[in-house]
């Protein structure tokens, strides 16, 4: 598959077809989206949005949640707001959401088939890998304590707005959660 991505690559940079997307580094809407890796919503969510190529810093993860103060979707939404001028975050998580049923004891067998060790998991069981890789059960729960997580950042500014919103996965309808 990478083989062919490398070739279709070298022909879309070839034949210039990368011009319609030229922007800068800054937001033109100086938003940022932090949401999910799920591929249902790769075109489905910009477009729902009305989001061209340049117009926000989309940060994606699995099920679009903060898991601690320094993880990498805190980390860039510090950096756009301080380096790229990022005013407003939209957290938008979605309907069907697998990490809705996430749990290491579902990982864990299948850590062991692809070769991962017993000693391996205890060491990462005693870092708390179990906490680490548990979904969430309710998905507008979830937005909430995503949303307070970014808002009562200590290096979050106040006068950045924060909303939450659940986007429908197959309509792209979005429902601001309160």
């Amino acid at each position: 598959m990478i083989d062919q991505i490398l070739e279709y690559n070298h022909e879309f940079v070839s034949s210039k077809a990368y011009e319609p997307f030229i922007t800068d580094k800054f937001p033109s809407k100086k938003l940022a989206v932090l949401t999910c890796m799920d591929t249902r919503l790769t075109e489905l969510l910009p477009k729902a949005l009305g989001l061209k190529n340049g117009d926000a810093k989309i940060i994606k993860n699995a099920g679009g949640l903060i898991l601690s103060e320094t993880d990498s979707a805190i980390r860039s939404l510090i950096v756009g707001i301080y380096e790229l001028g990022v005013k407003e975050v939209m957290v938008v998580h979605h309907s069907t959401c697998g990490a809705c049923h996430m749990s290491y004891s579902e990982f864990r067998p299948h850590m062991l088939e692809h070769g991962i060790t017993e000693s391996v998991l205890s060491e990462w069981e005693e870092k708390g890998v179990a906490e680490w890789l548990e979904g969430f059960h309710d998905t507008e729960a979830s937005v909430r304590k995503t949303v307070a997580a970014i808002v009562n950042h200590p290096l979050i500014p106040n006068d950045v707005i924060v909303r939450g919103f659940i986007i429908d996965s197959v309509t792209g309808e979005l429902k601001e959660v309160d």
